[in-house]
């Protein structure tokens, strides 16, 4: 287990829903919340990596159940939700970090490809926060999606990202205006470079890449799955209890000048 500023108990009771998560940064969040006492369900399309996930959590300690589930079909999602609710109980908190890329430039990208990125990272953020709303323990009920600095910086290679991930900024604002009255925050949080991490292995390919953006942060280095984790903690805890439709960097700095990876 490893470390972190917050207590143990943090989110001792709460029940964790979490679409993307049983790999990377998404797993990293997981598992930073049931260190913390949370009850965690995890879903992602491939049901060896849920089982992996689930096992990983349990053998943690943690109470944790999942499913197989594809973000971009909304019945999938509904279904997975109704699993959490009688596995695990009242949904206190949801992530939605489902998300896919790769560098390509627009006239070497095929509607198709667009159109996937599209599917998986803003049409599936709206179907699971769609189809949780009425399963949440409100009011006190906590979202947080998952975008990237593309949601707000034009990125070369990143056409696809860049409109998906805006999309899911303007969809997590509008929610919060939309279900603050029910007592709901949604915020965002926006990761920079993560060590470790399949996005980084893409966009920063070689050593030289890698060193290159190390060089252009301004607290010199990449950031852990478990920072990011700990923002999430954060936004979902008593402490952010009047913080919604935010979007927070966790990124080293990486938003304040030229500091674009690629």
């Amino acid at each position: 287990m490893s470390s972190s500023v917050f207590r143990s108990d943090l989110m001792a009771g709460k029940v964790a829903y979490m679409a993307g998560a049983t790999s990377g940064i998404g797993l990293g969040i997981a598992r930073r919340f049931a260190e913390h006492g949370a009850k965690v369900y995890v879903v992602s399309r491939s049901l060896d990596k849920v089982e992996a996930a689930v096992t990983t959590l349990q053998a943690a300690g943690a109470e944790a159940a999942g499913t197989s589930v594809d973000v971009r079909t909304f019945p999938d999602v509904e279904r997975s939700l109704a699993d959490c609710v009688q596995k695990l109980g009242k949904i206190d908190f949801v992530l939605a970090a489902a998300a896919g890329n790769f560098p390509a430039p627009a006239m070497g990208m095929s509607d198709r490809a667009f159109k996937a990125v599209i599917d998986i990272d803003l049409l599936g953020t709206f179907n699971v926060l769609r189809a949780s709303f009425e399963h949440l323990n409100t009011p006190g009920a906590s979202i947080v999606t998952i975008t990237a600095p593309q949601a707000e910086a034009p990125y070369m290679l990143q056409s696809h990202a860049c409109a998906a991930k805006a999309g899911v900024l303007m969809l997590t604002k509008t929610l919060a205006m939309e279900w603050g009255a029910a007592g709901v925050r949604v915020n965002a949080v926006s990761p920079g470079p993560i060590a470790d991490t399949e996005g980084m292995r893409r966009l920063a390919s070689t050593p030289e890449m890698e060193q290159k953006a190390v060089q252009r942060l301004p607290l010199g280095r990449f950031g852990t799955v478990d920072e990011i984790g700990d923002a999430c903690l954060f936004l979902a805890s008593d402490a952010a209890r009047y913080v919604t439709g935010a979007s927070l960097s966790v990124d080293g700095g990486m938003g304040l000048g030229d500091a674009h990876v690629g």
